[in-house]
């Protein structure tokens, strides 16, 4: 019986290996490796260890797995990320892996190979008694960084629940980037700041007792890999290595590593954005 059962927990194996070694990579990538924008300045999805001063994070441990599941090498490139999109459309990389928003604006560039969702949060300092709910907010000063699609959604979201109840709107803050955000509202020259859920909890434990969230994310939204509308076998190939992760279960694990299993999808989509 035990011999039986080996067998057959062996010849699934060799069924997942031989499903792996089947996904078509191309030539190009194969013998080059895959090229990837990281800009390291958004924990946990992307930053660096400050112990070694190495590349970490989600998305590094995500793309560093898709390479040994399509078998070829993963040769990072850090990349301003308003620069991304343009670096996919030139091809001086093959892919971006950096916290990126599948969006429709996007979309009419480059496509996103959605694996990941997420969405923005309210928060503010854990001081701050008068502010409890997002609604406390109205007409108050929200920081979040002007690069990504937060401050409109902010304004929307306003909208629907400020002004409808005959509040005052908030005022949206355009910052460089999260953590200019942050050091803005620990200077009191903002009263809350919005940024993804994802990165949150992280944030969070970093800086024990210094902030609280407001309420949970306002919206939903998919995190994708960016990738040129002609690499039609590529993103096929890294579809398959993410699916192949779902279904052996290094997906999650990687996921749960960094306290974000909630976030996970149950298969890679295509420009779902």
């Amino acid at each position: 019986m035990k011999k039986l059962l080996l067998s057959a927990i062996s010849a699934a194996l060799l069924l997942q290996s031989s499903a792996w070694a089947d996904i078509a990579v191309p030539a190009a990538i194969k013998e080059k490796g895959l090229t990837v924008a990281i800009m390291p300045n958004y924990p946990p999805m992307d930053f660096k260890d400050p112990a070694t001063n190495q590349l970490t994070g989600v998305d590094y441990d995500l793309g560093q797995a898709i390479g040994e599941k399509l078998g070829v090498k993963i040769n990072w490139q850090e990349i301003a990320f308003e620069q991304m999109v343009n670096a996919v459309v030139t091809k001086r990389v093959d892919l971006v892996m950096s916290g990126m928003t599948d969006t429709k604006e996007r979309q009419k560039v480059v496509n996103f190979i959605d694996y990941f969702k997420t969405g923005p949060q309210f928060y503010t300092q854990a001081a701050r008694s008068d502010i409890n709910s997002a609604m406390d907010l109205c007409g108050k000063k929200v920081g979040t960084s002007r690069r990504t699609t937060f401050p409109v959604e902010i304004a929307n979201w306003s909208k629907a629940h400020c002004e409808a109840a005959g509040k005052p709107a908030i005022i949206v803050v355009g910052a460089e980037g999260t953590a200019d955000a942050r050091t803005q509202l620990r200077q009191n020259r903002l009263d809350g700041v919005v940024q993804g859920s994802e990165t949150l909890p992280y944030i969070m434990d970093l800086e024990k007792g210094k902030y609280k969230p407001l309420d949970k994310a306002f919206s939903f939204q998919y995190t994708g890999m960016a990738i040129g509308k002609d690499a039609g076998e590529l993103t096929t190939a890294v579809q398959a290595a993410i699916d192949a992760m779902i279904a052996d279960g290094s997906y999650q694990k990687i996921l749960a590593k960094w306290g974000l299993a909630d976030n996970g999808v149950t298969q890679a989509t295509v420009n779902q954005g």
